[in-house]
């Protein structure tokens, strides 16, 4: 490989710098109140902010496969950061967003292809599958701040509530991705430990995982005892209930909005 093919294997990809424009631009509608409708600002900024940390989270898995041993990840345009070369191009963007508005939660849609042959060593594999979490959990951190840091005095309610949406995404995707059903990256983490009788068994059920997560989430218990545990956690960071529950509605600009929140905008 050249270094010129190299270097364009890892330039920015303008599809995300596009992305990355709109987020900017209409989070700067909402910070400033400029948008003469709030509602599709928000919509167009949580969405953009969203699938920017799906790129990066899928950044990181390839990133670590590349400096674990899969020289193959640049060629394929993993390090680019453009969703639309990733292994189901419609689905890494289509599908995340579909159910943020359908369920309020943030799901992975973009998958890498690691040539995991290429790789050596166990803990090498987890750490792989366990950087794009992690990459999840630093978007919740950065979402939360300027919540538990007092940093939102001043700044109008809407750009708060959207912000407090966003870090909902991010622990919801953070969190259900560890979890260990294949197919998601909390299995890969333990995976490379399993016996490889266990991991043939559990083979085949691995295109199915995202969907019965999705799916489960659907039983009222369990829909309401995961959203309590999240709330919780998000509680703890000072990002409130309301806080979170305005952003979602503000979020589906389409529907009519709770007089509640408009009145404390």
């Amino acid at each position: 490989m050249t270094t010129a093919t190299a270097r364009s294997d890892r330039r920015i990809s303008p599809v995300f710098l596009g992305i990355v424009a709109v987020a900017a631009v209409s989070g700067w509608a909402v910070w400033t109140d400029f948008a003469s409708q709030p509602g599709f600002a928000t919509f167009l900024f949580v969405t953009a902010a969203w699938i920017v940390s799906l790129c990066l989270h899928e950044y990181a898995h390839a990133r670590t496969a590349l400096h674990s041993g899969d020289i193959s990840i640049g060629a394929k345009g993993y390090l680019t950061l453009n969703p639309l070369r990733y292994t189901h191009a419609l689905l890494s963007i289509v599908l995340p967003v579909l159910f943020v508005i359908m369920g309020g939660i943030g799901l992975p849609g973009g998958a890498v292809f690691i040539e995991r042959g290429r790789i050596r060593g166990r803990w090498r594999h987890s750490l792989i599958s366990a950087a794009g979490p992690l990459t999840n959990v630093l978007f919740a951190v950065v979402c939360t701040a300027p919540f538990w840091l007092d940093a939102l005095d001043g700044v109008p309610a809407a750009f708060r509530y959207a912000l407090g949406f966003l870090a909902l995404l991010q622990v919801t995707a953070a969190i259900l991705n560890s979890v260990p059903v294949p197919g998601l990256d909390g299995y890969g983490v333990i995976e490379p430990w399993l016996s490889h009788s266990v991991r043939r068994q559990v083979e085949p059920f691995a295109p199915f995982g995202l969907i019965a997560v999705f799916a489960l989430l659907w039983v009222p218990g369990v829909n309401e005892a995961f959203f309590d545990a999240v709330d919780a956690l998000l509680r703890s960071l000072g990002v409130s209930d309301f806080d979170t529950y305005c952003g979602l509605d503000a979020y589906r600009f389409w529907q009519t909005q709770n007089p509640v929140c408009s009145l404390n905008g």
